[in-house]
């Protein structure tokens, strides 16, 4: 999962957030025996490294051992698991990689919510209809968000990563950019190990540490992660999806997901309304009153919620609620909320977007997306980094300042805005 970190609040009702902590667990029925730790995979090799970043990396490890002890991390623990620790080239170059281009969010959707996801979503859901219903009992996240989580993370676990968890981090630790962050991860992860969960050499996931079927960070698999299938371990990693998607729905539960409300619908938007109104930071319940309705009609969803518009003035308008913005705890992009709530409508059988994305626009390329920000930051509008990515931020800066030449203030970024800045 960029993932942000999960990557990522609930009622008193859920039950067993923390196996170490001694919550109580669920035994799913007619659940079998403990699944494979491996879950049949195979590590991906690690590339070779220069001598030099080897012996970096070695005499980091060294140091960093009184660190992770103070921690918490037993010296047994970490002499066994950073014993497989090596300098990773690999995950370097994926951390320098930068995409040129940012693919508009309807080509992000067409991806996340394709035919062929869709038909495996509900092939997903007969095969593990019973477990699914017993998660969401539990925890009240409908099963088809879990499903769609899953879909998401892991093309339904056909992708959960090869990499050793423990060289990643540690590579990234020592050499990454945001070293500091993953130090944390590293310290989570030889916690998870220390607690029995997974053995180093199979504790497997991406190149930044997301692990298992639904992606999870070593951090939030300590704060998160459940043992639903009773037998000792919170095992995402193995072929039995089960504790993962039970995590999934635990996670979303315990940060803000309301038992039997929508995640939010597609609206239409009078011809008069003020598009200043829209973006997260506005909440209101009264969209009704004020001639919103649901997409070919219909009275939106009850309580409060804000409007989006991820495509400016000319695509679909959301209203979103707090189960979209417990999703956005998963992962803080509109793009993979949007994709998480339209994969888990199609899997139920309801209809997908109906409005009509402006296909036309041409994505923006890296340099032109910094220069937007540079040129919205001169002009007083954004103070935050120059990085090319459109966060809420951004999206807030540019409202503002199209507000500022009279120009409906969508918030969304074209080339078009881009030569307004420029004149």
């Amino acid at each position: 999962m960029t993932r942000p970190v999960i990557r990522f609040l609930m009622s008193t009702a859920v039950i067993g957030t923390l196996a170490s902590c001694g919550a109580a667990v669920v035994q799913v029925p007619g659940a079998g025996g403990p699944p494979a730790v491996s879950g049949g995979q195979t590590p991906a090799a690690i590339p070779a490294a220069t001598p030099g970043d080897e012996a970096g990396l070695q005499r980091w490890i060294a140091q960093f051992r009184p660190r992770a002890l103070s921690s918490g991390v037993s010296a047994a623990t970490y002499d066994r698991a950073m014993a497989i620790a090596r300098y990773n080239p690999e995950v370097i170059r994926l951390d320098r990689r930068q995409a040129e281009f940012s693919r508009p969010v309807w080509l992000y959707l067409d991806s996340a919510v394709s035919d062929n996801r869709i038909t495996t979503g509900r092939q997903m859901l007969s095969r593990h209809g019973r477990t699914l219903a017993a998660i969401e009992a539990r925890y009240g996240v409908p099963r088809e968000v879990v499903l769609a989580v899953w879909g998401m993370e892991s093309n339904f676990g056909a992708n959960r990563g090869r990499m050793q968890i423990i060289p990643s981090l540690a590579t990234l630790a020592y050499d990454g950019r945001r070293g500091e962050m993953f130090a944390g991860q590293l310290i989570a992860a030889l916690k998870i190990i220390q607690a029995g969960d997974i053995d180093p050499a199979h504790m497997l996931g991406s190149w930044a540490g997301a692990m298992g079927h639904t992606q999870f960070m070593p951090t939030s698999y300590l704060q998160y992660a459940v043992d639903f299938t009773g037998d000792g371990r919170r095992d995402i990693w193995s072929d039995d999806p089960t504790d993962a998607l039970a995590s999934t729905a635990a996670y979303l539960a315990r940060n803000g997901w309301v038992r039997g409300q929508p995640w939010g619908a597609e609206v239409q938007l009078p011809a008069n309304f003020n598009m200043g109104l829209i973006g997260k930071g506005t909440r209101r319940a009264d969209w009704g009153s004020m001639g919103v309705r649901r997409i070919g009609g219909g009275a939106v969803p009850a309580g409060s919620g804000s409007i989006i518009m991820p495509a400016g003035a000319r695509g679909p308008a959301f209203l979103i609620m707090d189960n979209f913005r417990s999703i956005l705890r998963y992962n803080n992009s509109d793009n993979y909320a949007l994709g998480v709530s339209y994969l888990a409508e199609r899997i139920a059988g309801r209809p997908g977007i109906q409005g009509n994305w402006p296909r036309a626009d041409r994505p923006l390329s890296t340099s032109e997306r910094e220069e937007i920000q540079r040129r919205l930051a001169q002009r007083g509008f954004y103070q935050g980094e120059i990085d090319g990515l459109f966060g809420s931020a951004t999206m807030e800066a540019v409202s503002a300042f199209q507000r500022s030449i009279g120009v409906t203030p969508d918030g969304y970024p074209t080339s078009i805005l881009l030569g307004q800045l420029r004149g």
